[in-house]
């Protein structure tokens, strides 16, 4: 099983992507979150990633941060949500809304997803509501009592991409100030707003 892929980006589309690892490319699925995140082509790209194995098929899985590939494994342990239909689950909502929806069972919330049924919403209410608890408490010592959730995914995506952990925390805590006061960003616009920041900042 390939867990993880640290390569060359050769060509990168919203929701799939082709890394160069030793002269050999691998085709690897990704959110949109990723997406946004990545650099240029032929930047170095580093994916935590998981490997789907059918009869006829092997497909890559790939994400930023581990959150994002635990809450992916997540999804696809409930009834009739694939990895594709996680992937767009995914891509519709980041992991910040997707929690406090599921928790709270939001089914309206939810099937605005492309693809979501109102079934397919109900059983990942009554499928998940219980193992997210398991999801905060285990990544709860990683995050700082002074930093939000959503700070610490950027951060860990910035730095995914190779910036200095420090430059990061600079970078997303000016992000924020530049956000409105009376909304909060979600994880692309702070990460898009963060990379601005760090435009002028040297990679490790």
């Amino acid at each position: 099983m390939i867990g993880h892929l640290r390569g060359k980006l050769m060509d990168k589309r919203p929701t799939q992507i082709l890394v160069d690892v030793g002269g050999v490319g691998y085709q690897v699925n990704i959110p949109l979150s990723t997406f946004y995140a990545l650099g240029e082509l032929r930047s170095d790209v580093n994916l935590l990633t998981y490997t789907h194995v059918r009869e006829d098929a092997l497909a890559l899985y790939g994400f930023l941060t581990a959150r994002e590939k635990h809450f992916f494994e997540m999804l696809i342990s409930a009834s009739g949500v694939g990895p594709s239909l996680a992937i767009k689950i995914l891509s519709g909502m980041s992991v910040d809304e997707l929690v406090p929806a599921i928790r709270r069972g939001d089914l309206v919330q939810l099937t605005r997803i492309p693809g979501v049924g109102k079934k397919t919403a109900e059983r990942m209410v009554v499928e998940l509501r219980d193992k997210l608890a398991s999801l905060a408490a285990a990544h709860e010592p990683e995050k700082p009592a002074s930093r939000t959730q959503l700070e610490a995914d950027v951060i860990s995506a910035l730095e995914n991409l190779g910036y200095d952990r420090r430059n990061c925390e600079r970078a997303v805590e000016a992000a924020l100030k530049h956000a409105a006061k009376d909304q909060r960003p979600h994880f692309e616009e702070l990460l898009r707003e963060s990379l601005q920041q760090l435009s002028g900042t040297t990679k490790k």
